[in-house]
């Protein structure tokens, strides 16, 4: 993995810094470029900075899809990690689940039809969930972070990041509340992905 850029970042939470990262992952013949960018303010050293780890995606993120919780989350981190003074945003490219964008409006053209998030993804002969979050922890350590506070509902983020060596010191609720259009894929969420939540 090697860090591509740095600069001075300012946004309507305040003024971060944002890396860009590249990997090259996979086997030979199998070989695929993957990207993300890490947003950090504040001082992410002195004790473990609260972290999400953020997937692209293009309906929630930009435009404001209620079919998701995606958006919310993604401002829910921005302000905490603003009201805490510092924190760290790793922002991954993998729309969809790691589908990509084109199967994940497939996707929707079956839930449409009554199927649900993961039945849909399996239909198109995808797997339920087909990232993997191995390049947040590569991010992590060429930033000099080896214990983190997540924010996340996900338990294969927080393995993830175990297993890639960093220590999850806390796993922090990112819980929103729900768009009426959302609670199905919410509820999928919860029952078939083991997403983890208060309510």
């Amino acid at each position: 993995m090697q860090q591509v850029a740095s600069a001075e970042f300012p946004t309507r939470w305040g003024k971060f810094r944002i890396y860009g990262f590249r990997a090259e992952n996979g086997s030979e013949g199998d070989r695929r470029i993957e990207e993300g960018v890490a947003l950090v303010m504040g001082d992410v050293h002195s004790t473990p900075p609260l972290v999400r780890v953020h997937s692209q995606c293009l309906t929630g993120d930009v435009f404001h899809s209620l079919r998701c919780d995606c958006r919310q989350q993604l401002e829910m981190a921005l302000s905490m990690i603003r009201d805490l003074g510092a924190g760290i945003l790793i922002y991954e490219q993998q729309e969809g689940r790691g589908i990509g964008l084109m199967a994940k409006l497939q996707a929707y053209e079956l839930q449409d039809a009554g199927l649900d998030t993961v039945e849909a993804n399996e239909r198109l002969g995808f797997k339920a969930d087909h990232r993997d979050f191995a390049l947040p922890g590569e991010i992590l350590k060429a930033l000099g972070v080896s214990q983190v506070r997540l924010l996340s509902n996900n338990p294969d983020k927080v393995d993830a990041l175990t297993q890639s060596g960093i220590e999850v010191v806390e796993r922090v609720p990112c819980e929103v509340a729900p768009s009426p259009h959302a609670e199905e894929y919410l509820k999928t969420k919860k029952e078939k992905l083991g997403h983890l939540f208060g309510s």
